[in-house]
């Protein structure tokens, strides 16, 4: 509840006591908004944000029109932060380069000289060695400034004034696009084809109520300036649209070259809006050297002042269709550009706005400036008028009324009252120079007031009938449309609108190239694998301390399974692994295997048949092969253990008959039958012990017989009736020769 509120005066400074939940909402509100409607969103009337508009019109102050001569981006950053925008430099400068980049601007309303950067993604020079002026097009947005198309405020300290928005001749908001963040909300909002935009509102003009479906025939989608490819059907652009927020797939445009009769790369010729190309390779290259698409060779950067990208395949025996929706799919060679138009309608009230809420918009801002630069036309012509019927009463008595101003202190009262002049036309004939009075010809007055005539009726009908002032409007798109359309350099489309994308991949295992491989894991855990299947001699290198423990036979295309003593299972693709004769690479280094954990084994993944999983206190269960299987670095819980104990055993299932033995050397075996299967959990108690714990479980068919491992030697005992009992029995001792350590296996 708000406190009562108290003002305390002390030292001319009063203090008020409020909540202070209330205070912050007021205060994070005001900031909101101010963000939202002074920063973040452009205005849907000219495109434009603040800082942008004062760029444009600091430039125009400063005389820096198409023609004229450049002048240092230092310069004008002064001008914008002195007397506008009383912000940062830097970003100052930012908003300004971004205008006269050609791979940000679909159109640049600044022509920049000097290093402006690149769409490699290197910065642009300071300020102090780069130069700017106008474009045309930003003349285009700026035209009737001075005609009072729009109205001005006041700037941040009262010593200026700033246009509040901009005439917009040119559609700026749907042709160069915007993006911004503001406090709870966000715009994004493509450039789009200033032709197909133009199009669109002459089709507005003439069907006031048309429908949004039929704007489509018109603007088939974003125009990007770097080009690539918009791959989303018609349907899905259309709903996008019509909602005015959605994401659209943009991809690289692509080619296949030859190199030689079989052999073929790809060369990448445009890349998705907004990515750096120089991140784009890094990116490729890391895909290559982490093992991450086996299907990539090579990539080489032939890039000129245009893109080219050469990438080369591994197998040329893949499609490149295919190799090419593979890096689609694992880089940024598809984005997703993320449509939200999010705008301030009349500068002031965020709204989310549809295609032709936006069109409609703009066309409102276009009426309402033409109809007030001909009240402005027609306000000059009337005094124009006023001035020239003043000068043919001084052309018809020109002796009187020198003999009057030269015989009078105070000649305008007379003036007035002998001649029935206005005060308008007696400050013309007095601020008149004696030169001008040679030009006073009565014919030459008469031709003028009569042409001003003229002009003055046009302007009474235009405004008198807004379907002629619509007229107008269309005539100064169609400039717009000859001016900066499809058949200018500017114009070009540059994206193309393609389809959705058909081609059917294949599990990523599946592309890598099958060869045999042999898998090596140390003691300490550093692990890497040798061409070809062949068993480990004693000349594998290992580090000081370390020494071999587990190595299996493998292929490429196969998936590890590693079994932690912490009871997790864990994956890795065996192409990742490292190769060569050095010393491989930690195992932790592919999965997240706590540092107190250590392996119980590994294996390669087989969809079929299940796997027995015991732990030290003697519980277990049979799991499905397919329950091995995890999909995140931090591996599958599959058992649950207590306090104090820990994985122990993972071992195929192969055979009829589980054999156990613990620490006590006592052997017992029992009817897999017994065990349950299970996704997860403690399991059951496979056999009991009074003091010690589990040593080592096997699987084993009933007629091959118990085996196992005597030094280099395998013995197997068919008469095993003395040990077989119900699981959860102790069991009897192991017969005689049976291993040490007691182990079935090395």
């Amino acid at each position: 509840m708000i406190k009562k509120t108290e003002t305390i005066s002390n030292k001319n400074t009063k203090y008020e006591d409020a909540e202070f939940s209330k205070l912050l909402g007021d205060k994070y509100l005001a900031y909101a908004l101010s963000t939202i409607t002074s920063r973040s969103l452009p205005d849907v009337r000219d495109g434009l944000k603040p800082v942008h508009r004062r760029l444009l019109f600091a430039m125009r102050e400063l005389n820096l029109e198409p023609k004229s001569g450049f002048k240092k981006c230092a310069r004008v950053v002064g001008d914008v932060i002195g007397k506008f925008h009383p912000h940062g430099d830097q970003s100052v400068y930012d908003a300004l380069v971004r205008l006269a980049q050609s791979f940000s601007a679909r159109y640049p309303l600044v022509d920049g000289q000097g290093n402006f950067g690149n769409i490699d993604g290197d910065n642009p020079a300071a300020m102090r060695y780069t130069e700017s002026r106008l474009t045309s097009i930003a003349e285009s947005l700026m035209e009737g400034i001075d005609e009072d198309a729009i109205d001005f405020m006041e700037t941040y300290d009262g010593s200026e004034n700033e246009p509040v928005v901009m005439p917009g001749k040119f559609p700026n908001l749907l042709a160069n696009g915007s993006t911004g963040i503001a406090v709870g909300m966000a715009t994004s909002i493509p450039p789009h084809n200033v032709e197909e935009i133009c199009n669109a509102l002459l089709y507005l003009i003439d069907s006031p109520e048309g429908n949004i479906q039929k704007i489509f025939n018109y603007i088939s989608g974003p125009d990007f300036p770097t080009g690539g490819i918009l791959v989303e059907s018609k349907k899905t652009i259309k709903e996008i649209y019509s909602q005015g927020k959605g994401s659209m797939r943009v991809r690289a445009k692509w080619s296949v070259e030859k190199n030689g009769s079989k052999k073929w790369n790809i060369v990448i010729h445009e890349l998705p809006f907004q990515v750096q190309k120089s991140r784009l390779i890094e990116r490729l290259a890391d895909l290559i050297l982490q093992k991450k698409l086996p299907i990539l060779e090579n990539i080489r950067d032939e890039s000129t002042e245009e893109v080219r990208i050469v990438i080369m395949p591994k197998s040329y025996d893949l499609d490149p269709s295919e190799f090419m929706e593979l890096l689609f799919k694992n880089s940024e060679l598809e984005t997703k550009f993320n449509l939200n138009m999010n705008v301030l309608e009349n500068g002031k009230i965020p709204k989310l706005m549809n295609l032709k809420s936006v069109l409609d918009s703009f066309l409102k801002h276009r009426l309402e400036v033409f109809t007030r630069i001909l009240k402005y036309r027609l306000n000059k012509i009337e005094n124009k008028m006023e001035i020239l019927s003043g000068y043919l009463v001084v052309y018809l008595n020109l002796d009187k009324l020198i003999k009057i101003i030269r015989g009078n202190d105070s000649p305008k009262p007379i003036l007035i009252s002998n001649f029935k002049l206005s005060d308008v036309q007696v400050e013309a004939i007095l601020n008149m120079k004696l030169r001008a009075l040679r030009k006073l010809e009565e014919k030459q007055i008469k031709k003028e007031y009569d042409d001003l005539k003229k002009q003055k009726s046009e302007i009474k009908s235009l405004l008198k009938y807004k379907q002629k002032r619509w007229e107008k409007i269309k005539e100064e798109i169609n400039e717009i449309k000859i001016k900066f359309g499809k058949k200018t350099d500017i114009g070009v489309r540059k994206t193309i609108i393609g389809n959705e994308p058909k081609v059917k991949l294949k599990e990523i295992e599946q592309y890598i190239e099958k060869e045999p491989i042999t898998i090596l894991c140390s003691k300490k855990g550093w692990i890497r694998t040798i061409k070809g299947h062949s068993n480990p001699d004693n000349n594998e290198k290992h580090k000081d301390g370390d020494g071999p423990r587990f190595w299996i036979k493998s292929y490429t295309t196969d998936k590890l399974v590693l079994f932690g003593n912490n009871g997790r299972f864990y994956n890795i693709n065996v192409d990742k692994l490292p190769s060569g004769r050095g010393f491989g690479d930690p195992v932790r280094s592919f999965i997240d295997l706590p540092a107190e954990s250590d392996l119980v084994t590994i294996f390669t993944f087989y969809k079929g048949g299940r796997i027995l999983i015991c732990s030290s206190d003697g519980k277990g269960f049979l799991i499905n092969g397919v329950d091995t299987i995890s999909q995140t670095k931090s591996g599958r819980q599959v058992m649950n253990l207590k306090k104090g104990n820990y994985a122990k055993v993972c071992t195929p299932v192969n055979g009829d008959k589980i054999a156990t033995i613990g620490e006590n050397r006592k052997l017992l075996i029992f009817s897999i039958d017994e065990l349950p299967t299970m996704t997860k959990g403690r399991g059951v108690t496979l056999q009991k012990y009074r003091d010690g714990e589990l040593s080592d479980a096997i699987c084993f068919f009933q007629k091959n017989g118990l085996y196992w491992h005597s030094g280099n030697k395998i013995r197997v005992e068919h008469d095993f009736k003395q040990w077989v009992g119900k699981r959860a029995n102790a069991g009897k001792f192991a017969p005689k020769g049976f291993p040490r350590n007691n182990r079935f296996t090395l």
